[in-house]
């Protein structure tokens, strides 16, 4: 199995595939409309509940991201219908691949309890007032 070096290590004309670990064929993510209530967050909530199932906001946008291995990646983490496969993974370059990225989101949930807590804390409990203070006004502008 291939092992990831930096970028820079790689000679000029060498293939970045050649080293990959294909983490673009072991995922896929979808944006999503911002949810703005109680019940999108369920929505959320029950995604979650279907295994590896993950939610991300980057700059700003949602997105639901899938854990899932394309069912064509070879052991030698190639393509095995490289010559037929679908027009995105065409587009798919190098130059902007996730060879050696580490991400880290603006807000990332992996797990449905996270969700509700995040929820909780955004909306007042159902039927009950929030714990939280009211937002105090602001201050006279003195001048």
């Amino acid at each position: 199995m291939p092992t990831a070096a930096p970028r820079p290590v790689l000679t000029a004309g060498q293939s970045l595939c050649d080293h990959c670990t294909a983490k673009c064929c072991k995922y896929f993510a979808w944006p999503i409309e911002k949810p703005t209530a109680r019940d999108d967050f369920d929505y959320i909530r029950w995604a979650m509940l279907h295994a590896q199932t993950t939610f991300f906001v980057e700059d700003g946008d949602w997105y639901v991201l899938v854990h899932t291995t394309c069912k064509h990646l070879q052991p030698d983490q190639r393509c095995g219908i490289y010559y037929t496969r679908p027009e995105i993974c065409r587009e798919y370059s190098t130059d902007n691949c996730e060879f050696d990225d580490h991400y880290v989101y603006e807000k990332y949930f992996e797990t449905p309890e996270q969700v509700a807590e995040y929820v909780e804390a955004l909306f007042p409990p159902r039927g009950r007032k929030s714990i939280r203070n009211e937002r105090p006004a602001l201050l006279p502008i003195v001048g």
